[in-house]
């Protein structure tokens, strides 16, 4: 595993260079800035375990400086040089969120000793997550911080930007990690086995119920239950989850015992929940009792630093394992990529790079990504009028079909052919966009 540089910023050049020697002699590698705006800039551009700043510096001094990369790099360990007449900016320093001070005139062996003590060593890679862009290293650094308590993480964000990734990555970095890690696609399962599946069922609960089986809960103790796409669970078992998270154990279907519950949940959505609690589609206490702790998702095009790393990740994936075939991207194509708005994410990424995978013979060209020319932001707004034309013939359909059967909606699937969880989630989107 390769070892994190330190970035040690110093205005005085010959101080700079003697601490950068001093590190690589003790076997560190370093980043160097004589000033706290090339600092940030090198921070934007590489990952590094630890920041070694002085405090007097102009025009940006080192507490702006802490204060600056506690904004963005909340977990990165920062050390402060100041003089010996400089301590009540020590202390300051050490308030805002600096690890230590060291006055200076210092040894080296004492420096030596403090960055041994807070420096970071590089995160393991079979975490799964590529973090060269800023936006996704702050974003690790706060998942981090929440993965070492039990609070409860609502993950929200566009389809398939890695919001189950996330939840993987917080549970990896827990006190739980031994545990189990369960998940359950709230959209993916039927209404009437949801139920069962989440809180399990004793033998004869319901016809086909041949033996008692435990839930989503049950087998989760210990451990992280990662409730997927919660936004589309009824509003019936909203209320029976609530209840469970607020009492902290759950009854099995057809029992008559509680189990109690140990578990850290994870719940994730790509719609907007505060609307869906306006329009009554979603629980208000069930809300705040999920969103504990908020982490916003970015979406792939704002992250724009982390493409060509998960291209390469995804190359190294999918490569035939039969011939090893190794496949590289021209120059072009890396341009085409970086500069694509992404509107499927990630998810949109694995497809286009597993399809040139099969058009290609060993280098990748533009031809092979089979992007559109014009930019995909130029004719989202294209594709959404036409898009909205379709769905408002859907809509007048439904509606006229609703009207039919004086708003019976047991009827009105079995004329549209719909199911009825499809009819709710069609009306809860008429509700929230207007077409």
């Amino acid at each position: 595993m390769k070892a994190l540089p330190i970035l040690i910023v110093e205005d005085d050049h010959d101080l700079l260079e003697a601490l950068c020697a001093t590190m690589r002699l003790a076997g560190y590698t370093t980043l160097a800035a004589s000033d706290g705006d090339t600092a940030l800039k090198l921070l934007q551009a590489h990952q590094v375990g630890m920041v070694v700043s002085d405090v007097q510096m102009k025009p940006m001094d080192g507490l702006i400086l802490l204060q600056q990369i506690k904004i963005s790099y909340p977990e990165l360990p920062v050390l402060l040089m100041t003089a010996y007449g400089e301590v009540d900016k020590a202390v300051t320093a050490m308030r805002i969120g600096a690890c230590d001070y060291l006055l200076k005139p210092f040894d080296p062996d004492n420096l030596l000793v403090h960055v041994k003590q807070y420096f970071t060593p590089a995160p393991n890679d079979d975490i799964g997550m590529i973090a060269k862009d800023p936006k996704t290293r702050a974003l690790l650094s706060l998942a981090k911080r929440v993965a070492n308590s039990s609070a409860t993480v609502m993950l929200t964000g566009e389809s398939g930007c890695g919001k189950e990734v996330m939840a993987r990555f917080i549970h990896q970095h827990s006190l739980r990690v031994t545990k189990p890690f369960i998940a359950i696609n709230c959209a993916a399962i039927p209404e009437n086995l949801l139920e069962a599946t989440l809180f399990g069922y004793e033998k004869g609960a319901f016809t086909g119920a041949a033996q008692a089986q435990a839930g989503k809960f049950e087998q989760a103790e210990g451990g992280t239950l990662l409730l997927d796409e919660i936004s589309e669970m009824p509003l019936e078992l909203q209320a029976k989850l609530l209840r469970v998270l607020q009492e902290r154990e759950v009854e099995r279907i057809g029992g008559r015992k509680m189990i109690k519950l140990d578990i850290r949940l994870i719940a994730t959505s790509n719609q907007n929940m505060l609307e869906m609690v306006k329009s009554g589609t979603f629980r208000e206490d069930l809300y705040y009792r999920l969103n504990v702790f908020p982490l916003e998702i970015p979406p792939l095009r704002s992250r724009p630093l982390d493409i060509l790393p998960l291209v390469e990740r995804i190359l190294n994936a999918v490569v035939d394992e039969s011939t090893k075939q190794i496949f590289r991207l021209s120059k072009a194509a890396m341009t085409k990529l970086e500069h694509y708005s992404w509107p499927g994410n990630v998810r949109e990424l694995e497809n286009v790079i597993q399809r040139a995978i099969i058009l290609a013979t060993d280098t990748i060209e533009v031809a092979h990504l089979n992007l559109s020319e014009i930019d995909s932001r130029e004719t989202t707004a294209e594709n959404n009028h036409a898009l909205c034309d379709i769905k408002t013939l859907e809509r007048n359909h439904i509606m006229e079909t609703l009207a039919a059967v004086n708003g019976s909606r047991k009827l009105a699937v079995q004329r549209l052919g719909i199911s009825e969880r499809t009819l709710r989630y069609k009306l809860q989107q008429y509700r929230l966009t207007g077409c």
